[in-house]
């Protein structure tokens, strides 16, 4: 479900499948009818389970502090399809994206791809006229069998494995780092967050078959903690304020400036430290008003990285949770994660074909102080005693978002 793109398909008679069938055959073969503009771009591809909006996020703000021109490709959607396609950090106007539909539909790719394919069809398309610098390529799901698999990159980033989709990429840790890991290509650096060590193993065998160099946090890079943070990398970095907060969002950082290193773009400090104090992304611990924050945290391991964040930034205080997921998530462990902080659960249904029932939720929550609530009356407009985090799936939080 992509707010605003059957708009697009409809205006210009493109069928595409609201699937996912995993694989590259079909988009190879609609990118070559488009004459291969994923070949012209220089990208850095980005997989991992939690961390990648981050790490693109902060890519994105030192590239463009710099003075170059970026392109992002990133999923799920924000507000509607035009922010999955972002071009010196706007999204895709209605007319360059009216274009690229054109030139798909002179291409024939109707009925050839599923709803993803086709937008990565259109990312691509977009970014060669456009012509950035630099792309920032978010994988949609996994890596080896996703339609973004189809690039050679300046660098491959991992960011972090956990569970999640265990439906499509396997229920052991091990298994999932097979798919992030077919994201690294023949002699093409690769840039890995912490990973757990199972999972660690799986991407160095695979790098090793590939001929390609690894550079891991904390053994080839860091950030250090201090009065002022310090990254030690291919070059070194004071970092005097981090606007995106949480120890979890300085790995992101690190990893970041580690592939933009290995990319060979010369960054310089003063342009670091203006872009990493002003960076932001939705919906990763943003605040929206007094007391009232938003985080997609939409698993086990990043609910974990959420209270930390929370214990770190507001230590001994409570919280009113208000949570929506989707139902092939492990909610009953992700709110196991977050009820030590808990003050409250509301639980809340959203329009997703997919949402967890709120009443399935509070099913499994592990304290009595829950109740179920309706869509309209989530208030994201004050709190008064504790602090409100409205936590979950991204798609009820660009929805709300939307109202």
């Amino acid at each position: 479900m992509i707010p605003k793109f059957d708009e697009y398909k409809k205006q210009f008679d493109i069928k595409s499948d609201d699937l996912i069938k995993p694989g590259l055959d079909a988009i190879e073969e609609a990118l070559a009818s488009v004459l291969n503009p994923e070949r012209d771009l220089r990208i850095i591809h980005v997989a991992g389970t939690n961390g990648k909006g981050s790490t693109i996020a902060v890519m994105e703000a030192v590239l463009q502090a710099h003075g170059f021109e970026t392109g992002v490709f990133s999923s799920p959607a924000i507000v509607d399809v035009h922010d999955q396609i972002r071009i010196n950090g706007k999204p895709i106007r209605h007319e360059e994206l009216e274009y690229v539909f054109e030139e798909m539909e002179a291409a024939g790719l109707s009925g050839m791809l599923t709803d993803f394919e086709l937008l990565t069809v259109a990312a691509f398309l977009a970014f060669r006229n456009a012509g950035p610098d630099y792309v920032l390529l978010e994988t949609g799901m996994g890596g080896r069998f996703d339609s973004t698999n189809v690039v050679t990159p300046l660098v491959s980033i991992i960011t972090s494995i956990a569970l999640d989709h265990i439906g499509f990429l396997g229920d052991t840790v091990a298994k999932i780092a097979e798919h992030k890991a077919g994201i690294i290509k023949p002699y093409t650096p690769v840039v890995i967050g912490e990973l757990p060590e199972e999972a660690k193993e799986v991407v160095l065998a695979e790098a090793k078959m590939k001929k390609s160099l690894v550079r891991a946090y904390g053994e080839n890079f860091t950030m250090e903690q201090g009065e002022t943070e310090k990254f030690r990398g291919m070059s070194t970095f004071e970092i005097p304020v981090r606007h995106m907060k949480g120890p979890h969002q300085a790995i992101n950082h690190a990893v970041a400036l580690e592939a933009l290193s290995l990319a060979g773009v010369p960054l310089k400090q003063d342009k670091v430290t203006e872009a990493i104090t002003n960076v932001a992304l939705p919906f990763r611990f943003h605040k929206i008003a007094e007391n009232v924050y938003i985080d997609g945290a939409h698993n086990p391991a990043a609910a974990h990285m959420l209270v930390r964040t929370i214990e770190e930034q507001f230590p001994g205080e409570n919280v009113d949770w208000v949570v929506g997921m989707l139902n092939t998530k492990d909610y009953a462990e992700t709110l196991k994660i977050l009820a030590p902080l808990a003050n409250s659960f509301a639980f809340v249904d959203f329009p997703h074909e997919q949402a967890a029932k709120a009443e399935d939720l509070q099913v499994v929550c592990p304290i009595e102080a829950s109740r179920v609530i309706s869509y309209k009356e989530v208030n994201l407009k004050c709190s008064q005693k504790h602090i409100k985090v409205v936590v979950g799936s991204l798609y009820l939080l660009s929805s709300l978002m939307r109202q």
